[in-house]
């Protein structure tokens, strides 16, 4: 046993016991820290069906990191996309890996004034933000999150039983699949 009271605990410090592949990651600020993954999909803003999925390791930038490989991996015919996002992703190195790929960022503006007192400039221009596209990308992006709550709830990923990457990443992309089995009758009643 080691007294770590009043020790800043990171992954550089401290690993799982079970699980080597996982990292310590929170919520938001005041909540406590847990060995985890991140799981990240890419939703089609039209019938809210998961067109990809995959789990990284915890990490600052791996939501961000993975939304562009997903991006990637999507197979458009369109010349360009849209990607929506939270005001998370409003950050200069994520919105011009967009531009690169001839997508449009339809990322929520992230231009309050945080914790430091200095005003962020948000890289999405006015214009962008006033547009009906990026409206309804704003709120389309929600189906994201009924797609995680059944893969929570549902398919029991809330807390997996599975150890390392891989297997966590194959559950993840088979829940992912089982919740698109799920909606498509739903979606053929109204066709």
């Amino acid at each position: 046993m080691v007294d770590l009271k009043g020790q800043k605990r990171s992954n550089e410090t401290h690993e799982s016991m079970t699980d080597p592949d996982a990292r310590r990651a929170r919520k938001s600020d005041g909540q406590s820290s847990i060995m985890a993954y991140a799981g990240h999909g890419l939703v089609e803003n039209r019938k809210g069906l998961i067109g990809g999925a995959m789990v990284t390791r915890a990490s600052g930038t791996a939501e961000r990191d993975a939304a562009l490989e997903l991006v990637d991996r999507c197979e458009v015919r369109r010349a360009r996309i849209t990607v929506g996002a939270d005001k998370g992703y409003d950050v200069a190195s994520f919105v011009g890996a967009l531009r690169h790929r001839k997508a449009r960022a339809h990322v929520a503006r992230h231009d309050g004034l945080p914790k430091t007192g200095k005003r962020r400039r948000s890289l999405i221009s006015p214009a962008t933000a006033r547009g009906a596209p990026y409206a309804i990308s704003q709120r389309r992006r929600k189906l994201i999150e009924a797609a995680f709550g059944w893969i929570k709830s549902v398919a029991g990923l809330r807390k997996t039983k599975l150890r390392g990457l891989a297997k966590v990443d194959w559950a993840f992309a088979f829940a992912a699949a089982a919740y698109n089995l799920v909606r498509l009758p739903k979606l053929l009643a109204f066709a």
